[in-house]
């Protein structure tokens, strides 16, 4: 058996494992089979990720004595649609699934979520696997039961809370990824130094560019130290009604600024999250909250890494304050008419800021245009 290592997400019946390590698809039968009810599966992929993967996961559930179907959709965040899911769900009905039919998520985000809400959704729930093949998803939207899809009033408004049987993240599978998609899941693991861990995010200044450019023990100790930090505040707030906010830091204003950009390759979504975390640090130190240099030292570090920190580095896109507040004022996190903002009293103490004046809001966003 290969090498790996393994974090339980404890919670009660809903409790399942994330198995972290390398070449883990040639093993991922055995993995799956101890926590499926049947020996039937379907593997739901996309046209970039099926070409790489698909063989060796279905070689490997085969061995293992079980069942496999397959659908392949097209990639990109366009997919994590109302018509792509209607598609999903009755390709999966037609093949006369019963309840202990299992779906497995083989790719990033997009099936993640998608695959996700189809199981939470078919025949009232049915369980399913996440096997992360992008960075961003092994340290984030595997892990935690978010499912969904995006709607033309924002991203991810329409979905369920429905956690995955088991989680297997492969650390191999990154070397297939073009730099920009490891930059991009590079965000959401600084991400996890900044709301409550400084020296995970120290140690990401020293060694976060060697990640980046492939070293595999440093992509296997962020995968680890960044699922490890969300299974722990998850089994403290699953359906997210206090701390589990704080794993939203920087996405209230990044899910705007990838709206305005119709969810498409212009801005993916690490590197509006990116952007999404120096706003926040803005903000802060316009309320007094954090101290300048807190704001320099982060986006200096997103800077050396490669990922944008302004809205001037997106091509082509006319941004407009307004037009940004109002998609703010449409997010999933806005209750009560009022946005839910995570902000930072400095690095590595982020919190869950209400009642902040949308004026102070437009100051910054103002501002991050008038930079261009």
């Amino acid at each position: 058996m290969t090498k790996f290592e393994c974090i339980n997400v404890a919670l009660g019946e809903r409790s399942y494992d994330i198995i972290i390590g390398g070449q883990l698809l040639n093993t991922a039968g055995d993995f799956i089979k101890s926590v499926i009810r049947s020996d039937r599966v379907i593997i739901v992929t996309d046209q970039n990720v099926a070409p790489l993967y698909l063989i060796k996961l279905t070689t490997s559930l085969e061995m293992a004595g079980i069942s496999v179907r397959k659908i392949i959709l097209p990639s990109g965040e366009q997919t994590k649609s109302i018509g792509h899911f209607e598609k999903l769900t009755d390709e999966i009905l037609a093949m006369k699934v019963d309840r202990n039919v299992a779906l497995i998520a083989l790719g990033g985000g997009v099936i993640g979520d998608l695959t996700g809400y189809a199981a939470a959704s078919i025949l009232r729930g049915i369980d399913f696997v996440q096997v992360p093949t992008t960075l961003l998803s092994q340290v984030d939207s595997s892990v935690g039961g978010k499912t969904g899809i995006n709607s033309r009033h924002g991203k991810n408004l329409i979905g369920a809370f429905y956690q995955p049987r088991l989680v297997i993240a492969d650390i191999d599978v990154l070397d297939s990824l073009p730099k920009r998609e490891i930059l991009a899941g590079y965000a959401e693991i600084a991400k996890y130094g900044l709301i409550n861990n400084i020296d995970f995010f120290a140690w990401l200044e020293e060694f976060g560019s060697e990640l980046c450019e492939g070293n595999k023990e440093y992509r296997r100790k962020a995968v680890f130290v960044s699922c490890k930090s969300k299974a722990e505040i998850i089994t403290k707030d699953e359906t997210e009604q206090n701390i589990r906010a704080l794993l939203n830091l920087g996405h209230t204003f990044g899910h705007a600024l990838e709206t305005e950009t119709g969810f498409s390759n212009k801005l993916l979504h690490g590197e509006s999250i990116s952007i999404g975390i120096c706003l926040a640090f803005d903000l802060s130190f316009l309320l007094g909250l954090c101290s300048k240099s807190d704001v320099k030292r982060t986006r200096n570090h997103f800077a050396t890494i490669g990922l944008p920190t302004n809205l001037s580095e997106i091509d082509d896109i006319n941004w407009n304050t307004e037009t940004l507040l109002n998609h703010m004022l449409s997010d999933k996190k806005t209750k009560n008419g009022e946005v839910n903002f995570i902000l930072t009293k400095g690095i590595g103490k982020s919190f869950v800021a209400r009642n902040i004046n949308m004026k102070d809001v437009h100051i910054v966003v103002e501002q991050a245009i008038q930079q261009r």
